[in-house]
């Protein structure tokens, strides 16, 4: 039989071009991205045929697969060898940045164009050859429209934004058509998934550090390292952080695990009603007693979302789980000096603060000032045992040269809002919050 014209080995032919395709694209890419030779190696291309798309799977004996369709690999690969690069670029950047692990977590329709764009805006803005294709003229201007109206574009951030302001169903096709490369019908809940967020955050963390220092003099655009960032940050539950601040001590409660029932009910059937042991009235707890909020009210800490963080934090605070019955708690209002303390020693003070207190300041910032304040209340016997502060700022400000001579431990707590955020000082916590 003349091997041209059997099915079975014209399709073996192609699936071979097809992969062969898929290697010279990784190559491509490993000359001019070295930095992703790792990620690369992780994700490994594999003919699918009948698929009428590219899509990614992540569970598969350890190993991120690209499923491709021949046919559609070589038509691609003739109509523009770029098409392939990218798309291969454009798939593991949507692993690199861990989109995938969330998917079950979001609106899909809303997440498709958001992962969708960041991944077409950090492929635009690296600057490098073999990675043009058609309409990306019109990609880099919706794309800058969109960096005016938002700032950063991480997945994050434009898919927040699409929620908040909702699209017309012809508007979100539109985006969706202009950017979308691949599939996601593949993508899974994270828990289900062999290869997990962890092991890509690995990877993503050192191409991070690989790529501050070989972007230098490629781009000056960070999109690539901004949704780095986005996919390698920690994730706290505030509620977990500020236990971190609990103490141990007495409160009123029955202590279900010293008691001893059957000297309990020995007495009550011996006695009638005589116990010969009751339960202890106290217990041993650890619970939330001293610490400092303090407020940065400068001018670019809006009035809104320093209520909002308050609110957030008393509703966590007055559960009787983190409370105890008496603290002593104190509000630091401040710019570049303290302009008010609040303290507060029981809930219905808390609750009081909450309704009837107002903002004060707005001026520079300056976070020496509060240390300062604090370290002085320390001495002065205010405080017994404080175990933290918690100063929540825009972070552009002063911060204080050597660590406190107080054992307390300092978090600066920010606002994720797209804006690169300083450094803090090696002996205090950084953390930054998202909106919601």
């Amino acid at each position: 039989m003349n091997s041209i014209s059997d099915p079975a080995q014209i399709a073996q032919k192609k699936e071979e071009i097809a992969q062969k395709i898929w290697n010279f694209s990784r190559d491509k890419l490993l000359i001019s991205l070295r930095f992703l030779d790792v990620a690369l190696s992780t994700l490994k291309p594999q003919a699918k045929p009948g698929l009428d798309g590219i899509c990614c799977n992540m569970a598969s004996e350890g190993k991120a697969v690209l499923w491709y369709d021949p046919n559609l690999t070589i038509q691609l690969y003739k109509k523009n060898p770029n098409e392939i690069i990218r798309m291969h670029l454009h798939v593991l950047l949507h692993c690199i940045f861990s989109h995938s692990y969330k998917y079950d977590r979001v609106e899909s329709d809303l997440w498709n164009v958001a992962v969708d764009m960041a991944v077409e805006n950090t492929v635009l803005s690296l600057g490098f050859n073999n990675l043009e294709t058609v309409r990306d003229a019109e990609r880099k201007k919706v794309l800058m429209q969109w960096k005016e109206r938002i700032g950063t574009l991480t997945a994050d951030r434009i898919y927040r934004y699409l929620r908040k302001d909702r699209p017309e169903v012809e508007e979100l096709l539109s985006l969706s058509l202009l950017f979308q490369r691949d599939l996601h019908d593949t993508w899974e809940p994270a828990q289900t998934l062999e290869i997990t967020q962890a092991q890509w955050k690995k990877i993503s963390e050192r191409i991070k550090a690989e790529l501050k220092s070989f972007s230098e003099n490629k781009s000056d655009d960070k999109s690539i390292l901004q949704n780095l960032e986005e996919a390698t940050k920690e994730e706290y539950d505030y509620g977990d952080f500020l236990r971190r601040f609990c103490v141990s001590g007495e409160d009123i409660q029955v202590n279900d695990d010293e008691f001893d029932y059957v000297y309990y009910t020995y007495g009550l059937s011996l006695y009638g009603n005589l116990p010969l042991v009751e339960p202890l009235e106290y217990k041993d707890i650890n619970k939330i007693k001293e610490f400092v909020v303090a407020i940065d009210t400068s001018g670019s800490c809006r009035g809104e979302i320093v209520q909002e963080f308050l609110n957030k934090t008393y509703h966590i605070l007055k559960s009787s789980e983190n409370f105890f019955r008496k603290v002593n708690i104190h509000i630091l209002q401040c710019d570049s000096e303290v302009r008010s303390d609040t303290k507060i020693t029981n809930d219905d003070e808390f609750e009081e603060f909450m309704r009837q207190g107002h903002l004060e300041g707005f001026g520079s910032t300056d976070f020496r000032p509060v240390f300062s304040y604090v370290d002085k209340a320390i001495e002065n016997k205010e405080f017994e045992n404080l175990k933290g502060l918690i100063y929540f700022t825009d972070g552009f400000g002063i911060f204080p040269e050597h660590k406190p001579p107080y054992p307390y431990e300092t978090a600066f707590i920010f606002l994720e809002d797209g804006l690169d955020k300083p450094e803090v000082p090696p002996w205090a916590i950084k953390i930054i919050l998202p909106e919601n």
